[in-house]
């Protein structure tokens, strides 16, 4: 792609003054690792590569269910059956070739997170469980990695931004993980579909702030409430 299509494409973002030409080369050379190829990784890996994010990569061990397609919205009717990173490779390539993205088809565990973890700027955390989301912030912390979390439930989600500039991190709002007979699902419980496109949305939003270094609100927890439509800020 030329210079001139090149700021074509992401003029609207460079004609904003805190990002301007410089934050896009920041963007366009970030390496962010997307946990989670579902509800909130879909928004995230969208809005992600419609911004021009230089290296994408995401780790899923999932394949496309039709349960999936009321809110994972980079996946179509097309993409049952096949792996999760797969389609989303697929969705990345047709909406920005700039964009390298890198397939990670594997759980991630306490066996790969460090290798894993350690190739990338920083790490959005779209998981589903809490193991998962307390080994990835503990790798952030043990490896220094910013981390941005989101998590989703019925009407409800929370989003925060983790272990960065020396601010606290997951365990320092939540030290242990709940008992697992203690831990609600989306899978008993469900989530309205438009859910995790606002939340994830929002965690975007927050990775592309920490990419192009604009002021970020740490120690702090954002709880939506999309039901009583109620946003509140807790700190921590």
């Amino acid at each position: 792609m030329k210079n001139e299509d090149i700021f074509s494409r992401y003029s609207r973002q460079i004609f904003i003054e805190e990002i301007g030409l410089e934050g896009q080369r920041k963007i366009m050379n970030a390496k962010v690792l997307v946990i989670g190829a579902g509800g909130l990784g879909s928004p995230v890996i969208q809005y992600l590569t419609a911004a021009g994010v230089g290296i994408l990569g995401v780790i899923d061990f999932d394949e496309v269910e039709l349960h999936n397609l009321n809110r994972q919205t980079i996946h179509n009717e097309n993409s049952i059956g096949i792996s999760k990173v797969k389609s989303a490779k697929e969705f990345v390539k047709n909406l920005n070739q700039r964009v390298k993205f890198i397939s990670i088809e594997e759980k991630i565990d306490e066996s790969n997170a460090e290798d894993i973890i350690s190739q990338f700027d920083m790490v959005v955390d779209g998981s589903d469980n809490f193991k998962t989301r307390y080994l990835v912030n503990d790798i952030c912390v043990k490896l220094n990695k910013p981390l941005v979390y989101g998590s989703i439930l019925g009407f409800s989600g929370q989003v925060a931004i983790f272990n960065y500039n020396g601010s606290k991190n997951l365990r320092d709002i939540f030290p242990e993980p709940p008992f697992d007979e203690d831990i609600p699902d989306c899978d008993s419980l469900g989530v309205l579909g438009a859910l995790p496109g606002i939340v994830g949305s929002m965690m975007a939003n927050l990775t592309l702030k920490l990419i192009t270094d604009l002021p970020l609100q740490l120690n702090q927890i954002t709880l939506i409430d999309t039901l009583e439509w109620r946003f509140q800020t807790i700190d921590f």
